[in-house]
């Protein structure tokens, strides 16, 4: 069943529909809030933030690190999923059962059932901090969908078509809303504009997003 056919007469309250196969669960982290950050502090232990360099020589603005199976990673060798942390040549922390099961739940309220990643993207964003306009298509899964949670301060999502030339939709994106995306709308371009100053009450100057992806 697709997002479109399960909400074809009315989406749940709390529920945005930004496309075909879209949805922004508003709120739909805040309940998990506590579990979620105590599990991300325990990933970021074995596996610290770190900025990483396109293949292009630029260092990225926004720190990130990884959990699960899989951990996207870029150097001047290219963008790519790799089973190892290249800081330390281990594997990546283990994806925390909070996160697994959280990230199931939310694919399945918008539509997406059966959904398992074994990739979690951990980026943090500071003031000032963006993500150019891309796609996410290094996954050989293209068939899963992604979800996406916003924690701490808001940001301005962009969200575009399958060309890079189509006029992205803006989307504001608060503390605990839940962005999910796939099927038809799978490789549209989004991205984040530059993240204004306004610091969060629990999380402070700073935006975390956990990006869950079925890679491998």
């Amino acid at each position: 069943m697709s997002t479109l056919d399960l909400f074809a007469d009315e989406p749940p309250m709390g529920t945005e529909m930004i496309g075909p196969q879209s949805v922004v669960l508003r709120g739909h982290a805040l309940p998990c809030v506590p579990s979620l950050l105590a599990a991300l502090e325990r990933v970021m232990v074995g596996a610290p933030l770190r900025h990483l360099v396109t293949p292009g020589g630029f260092t990225m603005s926004v720190a990130m690190t990884n959990c699960g199976t899989l951990g996207w990673t870029s150097d001047r060798r290219g963008y790519r999923y790799s089973g190892v942390d290249p800081l330390n040549g281990r594997p990546w922390p283990a994806m925390p059962a909070a996160f697994l099961q959280f990230a199931r739940d939310a694919a399945a309220a918008a539509g997406f059932g059966g959904f398992v990643p074994d990739a979690c993207l951990i980026n943090q964003y500071l003031p000032g901090n963006r993500l150019s306009l891309h796609q996410d298509r290094d996954e050989r899964d293209l068939d899963a969908p992604i979800v996406s949670v916003s924690l701490g301060m808001a940001a301005i999502f962009l969200f575009g078509g399958l060309a890079r030339s189509d006029k992205p939709a803006r989307v504001v994106l608060q503390h605990g809303d839940v962005l999910v995306w796939g099927g038809v709308d799978r490789l549209r371009h989004h991205g984040v504009l530059p993240l204004k100053d306004q610091p969060h009450p629990l999380l402070g100057g700073r935006r975390i997003n956990l990006t869950f992806r079925k890679a491998g």
